[in-house]
């Protein structure tokens, strides 16, 4: 027998998202209207991610030791973020550093195919990480010590040394860099902890122990990530204030073309109930006024079948909500040639400015 029609669901689904999402779009007015509607849509956020299911704990850390590299030091971290989770991360520190003396400080979240924090902090000795790097120009937790920056590269859960599927991995192999985001989800999920919630949680207690620091300024934090560092950055500087600029780099577009037509895409994307309420465009708004950088390469297959207007489209929803507050020069968009990879080119300048670097 031969199958010539599939009766799929996905054309209804689309149709449904267009006549019944984004129900908490801002819907305009002054500052006080804006303040209201962020307040309101960040607590929805909040819920959606499952943020009241993750479990406090006293703050636990352990130094499993510290490598002196050509420009900068790298610490070897890890941080315990709910009872018996623990993350491992690396401290990047430039060696210019005075006794006594405070810098801003940039969390840099590392996104799939990755292998964890590896290619952020620059780790070429392993060979699949140097091809990622050369690849996507992953090593940007050096390029921003290298500009005076204190920076942190944490393994996202499920990813590097957090990997569910536990066992010895070959650094040399592909699967090295495989992440196990559906593992997390299908554990997770029926207890109300999305992967996304999973990864905003403890980029958050990240966070706490690094405005904890006496070597950084609490006043100047900011955080950068590509693809699905660019999730974590989104997320984490919509819900928590303390982030005062944000470079999201690959990760921002209409939900509609690159999430639900591209439903390929991985398991943290998926918040459930979210898209009733908001776009990704939404999600920028809640980050007003303190400073938003968008980096996307106008080749990047994630941007969706329209390409750049599905992203541009947007940054104009965030834009709304930035001149509604008079911040409209907090808000950028840096597009250049090029496909699913970092930039940095007119984003890192663009954080020296929001934030001061070696000052």
């Amino acid at each position: 027998m031969k199958i010539t029609r599939f009766y799929t669901a996905e054309e209804h689904l689309a149709e449904r998202f267009a006549r019944r999402g984004r129900r908490m779009a801002f819907p305009g007015g002054g500052p006080e209207a804006a303040r209201a509607w962020q307040q309101e849509l960040r607590a929805v956020v909040a819920r959606c991610l499952g943020m009241d299911a993750f479990e406090p704990c006293p703050p636990r850390m352990e130094l499993r030791g510290e490598e002196r590299r050509e420009d900068h030091v790298r610490e070897d971290r890890v941080l315990e973020t709910e009872p018996g989770v623990w993350m491992p991360f690396y401290g990047l520190r430039p060696l210019d550093m005075a006794s006594g003396e405070r810098r801003a400080a940039v969390i840099a979240p590392h996104g799939h195919g990755s292998g964890g924090k590896f290619p952020v902090a620059g780790c070429r000795e392993l060979p699949a990480v140097a091809e990622t790097i050369a690849q996507h120009n992953y090593d940007y937790g050096v390029q921003l010590v290298r500009r005076g920056f204190i920076v942190f590269c944490p393994d996202a859960r499920g990813h590097g040394e957090r990997c569910e599927e536990t066992g010895e991995l070959d650094a040399a192999r592909p699967e090295f860099l495989k992440s196990t985001c559906h593992q997390l989800s299908v554990k997770g999920e029926p207890l109300v902890q999305s992967v996304a919630g999973m990864l905003t949680w403890d980029i958050m207690r990240l966070l706490d122990t690094v405005v904890a620091r006496p070597d950084v300024d609490p006043a100047r934090i900011g955080c950068a990530g590509l693809s699905g560092g660019g999730l974590q950055t989104l997320y984490l500087a919509a819900l928590d204030e303390r982030v005062r600029a944000a470079v999201v780099s690959g990760y921002f577009y209409g939900v509609r073309e690159s999430l639900l037509e591209m439903a390929g895409n991985c398991d943290c994307n998926r918040v459930p109930g979210l898209w009733l309420h908001a776009d990704m465009g939404d999600l920028g708004g809640l980050i007003a006024p303190r400073g938003l950088a968008i980096e996307t390469g106008d080749r990047d297959p994630l941007n969706g079948k329209s390409g750049l207007k599905n992203v541009t489209s947007q940054v104009e929803i965030a834009r709304r909500v930035y001149a509604a507050v008079g911040a409209e020069g907090a808000l950028e968009h840096f597009i250049f040639s090029g496909t699913h990879r970092w930039d940095g080119t007119k984003a890192i300048p663009w954080l020296e400015r929001q934030l001061g670097a070696g000052w």
